[in-house]
């Protein structure tokens, strides 16, 4: 399935829509976190959002999304998502590849962090990822604190 990387400018808006779309229906919904998902960084300059789609009759249809933010000193993935129909099959790999490729290609000797939702720490670990702070509880979640070291 393609992957692509988008400025918000450059962002299409269906699939903009589809991306809001299916963070709400995964964040907000099925893990019932009410929280401020449109937290004003999506519009950001340094911010990507990375696009995984699959053809449809309708043109793409999103079937993944995340986010790379530029904080000061590191790059921050986060909003990884895949829909429902996706999950299970290696998809989001190819989501947290094509966000790690887009942060190398903008500054490769800049760290790369992200908190994740603790059951997934294993499997940010196999990009490289090390625990780096103690475990926090946000929207009745566990997360932990993750870095890529590249400097």
């Amino acid at each position: 399935m393609p992957v692509t990387v988008h400025t918000f400018d450059d962002l299409p808006p269906r699939l903009a829509y589809a991306a809001w779309r299916l963070r709400q229906e995964v964040f907000v919904l099925e893990q019932a976190c009410l929280y401020d998902d449109l937290d004003g960084r999506d519009v950001e300059d340094g911010t990507r959002h990375v696009l995984l789609t699959q053809p449809s009759s309708q043109g793409e249809e999103l079937t993944g999304y995340c986010r790379v933010l530029e904080d000061p000193g590191a790059w921050r993935i986060g909003r990884v998502v895949l829909g429902a129909p996706a999950r299970g099959q290696g998809l989001a790999d190819q989501l947290m590849r094509a966000a790690l490729a887009d942060c190398a290609t903008r500054d490769a000797g800049r760290d790369v962090v992200l908190d994740a939702q603790s059951p997934l720490a294993r499997w940010y670990a196999t990009f490289g990822f090390a625990v780096d702070g103690p475990e926090f509880v946000e929207d009745g979640i566990p997360h932990t604190p993750m870095r890529l070291t590249r400097g």
